[in-house]
Order: C-alpha cells, then structure tokens, then sequence
C-alpha cells in the first residue's frame, strides 16, 4: 500500500515539474522545504520506474483490434450452378463470381442481401427458360396439344384454363424436358402423334355416312303434313286480311290502334277471389269465354264460372304441384302440367280423359297447338315434347336446348312452334320439317315465357332479366327492349285478336299492358300482395285474368263495359 502511495506522489510531482518552464522549476523545487524527507524514497522507487513505459500501452490498444476476424465464416453466397454444362454468358459474369469469391472472407452477407441474389437468381433462370421455349415448335391445334400433353403425362388440361394458357404450358413443360436432358420423351410424343394422324384416314371416311338425324315413326310424318296444310291455309287467310286492310281507304288502323289502347287503358279490378289454400301458378280462359281454369301448387286444378267467378268444377288427380294450365282452343277440353312429369287431358264436366307420360323430369308450362290437336309439354329435362290429343301418342322428342325449356308457345298459324328455357335462349321451330330456324341470343338471364304476335311477324319474350324483348321474325333480329319490370317476368301475352297490345306478369306483384306499336306502356295493373305468376286474355279482349302466390284470382274488366251495365241497372 505504501509503495502504490509513493507511485501515485512520484508522478505528480514530476508533473508539476515538466509542468512549468525549466528555470521556474528549478527555483521552485529549491524553495520548498519538504521535498528533502521524501528524496531518499524516491531513489527506491527508481527500479521499478519501469513504469513510465507502461503509460503508452493505452496507445497500443487499438493494434489489439485485429482479434475481431477471429469468427470469419466462409461466405453464404455460392456461384450460380450451371445446368447441363452451360458455359458463361459473358466475361462480367465470371469477374462477378471471382471478386465474390474474393472478397467472401472479408465480409459477411446479410440474409436479405441473400435472398435479393436468390430472386434475381431465379428471374435469371426463368428468362432463360422462356428463351429455350420461344425457340421451340408447339402444336397450334388444340387437340394436337392436349394429345402431346397426354402422352407426356401431362394433365391435358386445368381448371379454368384456355386454350393459349394450354398451349403455353405445353411450351413450358417441354422447355424443361428439353433444359432436363429428356430429348428421347420428346422425339417418342412426337412420333406417335406422326402415326395417330396418319392411322385414322380411313374410319373416317366411313363415319361420314352415317346420317346427322334419326328418322320418326310415321305418325310423325303424318302430323307433318297435317300441319303444313292447316298452317297454310291459315296463313293464306291472313295475308288476304292484311292486303284488304291495307288497300281499303276506310280503314284507319291508326285510329283501331288507338281506340284498342283506349280501352286497355280503362282495365279496371272487377273481382277477386281466392282461388285456393296454396299459392296459383297458372289460369287459361276457354275458348268461347264462360270459363276460367285455375291450377295451384297443392296439385288441384278449379273451373270458375265467367264473369262471376263461382266453382264450376274440381280437377284432381296430379300427385304433385301443378304447374300449369290450358283450355283447347276448338274443344271443350283443357290440359294440366305438374311436377309429377306427367300431363293430363280433361273435360269441363272433370273426367280425365288421357295422362301424358314420357319426361324424365318435372314439366313447367304446356300449350295447344292452334289446330286443338296436338299438345306441347315443356320440362327440366331439357326437351319440349308434341303429342296427339286423339292418340296420346308421343310425335316429337325435341332437344336443343343446353338447359330446362320453361316456356312453349305455338304461331297462329300454326307452322311454328317456339321454346324458351333457362339457357337463356329463345329458339323457333318449323313444325313441318323439325328444324330449328331461328336462335334468338340477348337475354342474359332465363327466359321464363314467349308469345306470338296475330300479326304473324313479332314475337315476345320475357324473362328473369326484366326485360321483355319484341323481335321480328322478318328481321331475324330484336326490334324492341322493354325494361319492363322490376323483377323477372312470369309470363307474356299479346292481345289474341290484333295483338294491338301487349300483356306481361312479373314477380313485382303488378302486371302491365304495353302498346303494339311503339311498344310504350298503356296500364299497370296493381292489387296483388305477392308474385304474379301467370295471366291471360279472353277472345274478345274483354277481360284478363291473374293469378298470384298470394292465393288469388283478379279478374280485370273494361271500364266502359261496367259502365254500361250500371246504366242498364
């Protein structure tokens, strides 16, 4: 302890010397008295005054600094690896490589530094790929592609995929195959491809003769010519009509337009009457008007008495919801659709009188062909069916349709028949020869319902995009768009005399009359609680008929008629 005191003295006084200048210090050491006791110590302290030069090792400390390299690791970062002997692509490339190589034990690469060189290391390999697959031959056949992609055991195809995404995943696979090595899986794919194109030339040939339609039975046929007789004889009387109201100077079809609006315009609620304890789906009126039928979802179909609408009568026998209904157009007969796939044939008195088997699922809407003799049948299994009312035989099976066919409707004359279903399709058929003349493509939703104009050239549909459209046969095109309603529509009818107007159903409770001409609206008639789902118009343009899921039937009449009768009253 003493000798680290003295240590700690010593190097203070001689501070203090060096401190001043050399001849102050002299004087200064000389003046003070009790330096002379210490002297002697000093001079022991001497040897170990080695000390002196342990002062600079603060100095030296920094040169300790080259211990920090001690935990130096091999660099993280590796060359790229050459596939199949692919020789540099440039000189910067290996100079790159060897100042990594270089200075990889002076410094450490972080992770991110890592994963950077990784993604512009992946970039690089995938440029080179899609180079090696641009120089490629790729079949631009679809078919030749996906065979190639069978025989490479490839997947021919993905979910979701098109044929240029196909084609280009082939480019891809076969890059790798080639950048792989497997040139013999290649060459192999391409050499059976060679002989599967050369080896079926001559089955195809036998295909050909084969023909594209299946012939019918001869009640088809007969049904054929029935049908192109009466069409033409009806449609001869039409023209002529139309020709002698045309030439006639008396008459004014403007003014018979407008005086039919007029009174379409004066439709009033003359009754309503619930109809039954489930929700209606369909109504028709009878030929000559005295009569109502009325179908429901409990499967019952109800005749009611015009224009009071009493129950006549109660038609039972479906085992399953109906669907819809019908009167013949010439008899006293009506017909019924259900889910049950059958269709039934009655007489007013309630008697059934033929069921209708034959779809493989449920049956939506049904009409008579103009003639009263033969019945349409629409169903979820894709095809509309005719069948002969005298026989119950079925005539025609029709496809067509990639969906449900809802809706059916037949020309006044006769000659053609129209189907609409859930494909959103709307197609016209030529009940003399089977063939489908006329696809009309705009809906974008289902097509619930079509109608034939009296005219001869317009027809209506309407479905569950809202909109009704007015196409002309003539034009083979649209003609008109009616945004119509504010739901889809069930149903629509034009005027059966002169289809002056039109009548649509929808499922925004109301139903509406549009005018013929310009297609504007005319009325809207609102009562119901709940969806309308079908209506109908009787002969004489007097009274239509509508029936809703909220169980009721509302008959609506011209206000002029009931005008006069209170008069009479």
């Amino acid at each position: 302890m003493e000798v680290d005191e003295e240590n700690n003295t010593s190097p203070s006084a001689e501070e203090s010397s060096i401190a001043v200048p050399n001849g102050q210090a002299v004087a200064g050491t000389v003046s003070i008295p009790p330096l002379p006791p210490v002297q002697p110590i000093v001079p022991a302290l001497i040897p170990p005054a080695a000390v002196p030069p342990i002062a600079p090792i603060p100095a030296i400390a920094p040169v300790v600094r080259p211990l920090a390299p001690l935990p130096v690791r091999p660099p993280v970062f590796k060359p790229p690896v050459q596939q199949n002997g692919e020789a540099r692509t440039s000189d910067s490339d290996s100079e790159d490589d060897d100042a990594g190589q270089a200075t990889g034990g002076e410094y450490e690469i972080s992770e991110e530094s890592r994963l950077v060189r990784e993604r512009q290391e992946k970039a690089r390999q995938e440029l080179l790929m899609k180079r090696r697959a641009s120089a490629l031959a790729v079949p631009t056949n679809d078919m030749a592609v996906r065979a190639r992609l069978r025989r490479l055991g490839e997947p021919i195809t993905l979910f979701g995929e098109r044929e240029m995404e196909r084609r280009d995943r082939l480019r891809m696979i076969m890059a790798r195959l080639d950048a792989e090595g497997q040139l013999e899986k290649l060459m192999k794919a391409h050499e059976e491809e060679e002989a599967a194109a050369s080896a079926p030339a001559e089955t195809d040939e036998e295909e050909i003769e084969y023909p594209f339609y299946t012939e019918g039975p001869k009640e088809l046929l007969d049904a054929r010519i029935e049908i192109a007789k009466y069409s033409i004889a009806r449609a001869a009387a039409r023209l002529q009509r139309a020709k002698r109201r045309r030439d006639d100077p008396d008459e004014d079809m403007d003014a018979e337009v407008d005086w039919a609006l007029k009174q379409a315009g004066s439709l009033i609620l003359d009754c309503s009457e619930i109809g039954d304890d489930r929700p209606l789906s369909g109504c028709s009126f009878s030929y000559d008007g005295k009569l109502l039928a009325t179908c429901s979802l409990s499967g019952v179909a109800k005749l009611w008495t015009m224009p009071q609408l009493n129950k006549f009568c109660t038609l039972k026998g479906h085992t399953e919801r109906a669907t819809d209904i019908a009167f013949s157009p010439v008899h006293d007969h009506l017909a019924t659709a259900s889910a049950d796939r059958t269709a039934r044939l009655w007489k007013t008195d309630g008697s059934l009188l033929r069921t209708f088997e034959g779809h493989l699922d449920r049956l939506a809407r049904i009409g008579f062909h103009p003639s009263g003799k033969y019945l349409g049948t629409t169903s979820f299994d894709k095809t509309w069916r005719l069948w002969d009312i005298d026989t119950g035989v079925e005539l025609l099976l029709q496809e067509g349709h990639s969906r449900s066919v809802y809706g059916i409707a037949f020309h006044h004359d006769g000659s053609l028949a129209a189907s609409c279903g859930l494909d959103a399709l709307a197609r016209v058929w030529d009940l003399r020869t089977g063939r489908s003349v006329l696809a009309l493509e705009g809906h974008v939703k289902p097509v619930l319902g079509a109608s034939f104009s009296p005219n001869g050239y317009h027809l209506a549909t309407g479905g569950e995009d809202n909109t009704c459209r007015i196409w002309d046969l003539r034009k083979k095109k649209s003609l008109y768009i009616i945004p119509a309603h504010q739901n889809l529509i069930s149903e629509v009818k034009f005027e059966p005399q002169e289809g002056y107007y039109l009548l649509t159903a929808s499922y925004d409770m109301t139903a509406k009359v549009w005018s013929g001409r310009d297609f504007k609206p005319v009325k809207t008639l609102q009562g119901h609680e709940a969806k309308v789902t079908a209506l109908d118009i009787n002969g004489d343009a007097q009274h239509i008929v509508t029936v809703s899921h909220d169980r009721t039937i509302k008959l609506w009449a011209i206000a002029s008629d009931r005008n006069q009768d209170m008069d009479l009253d």
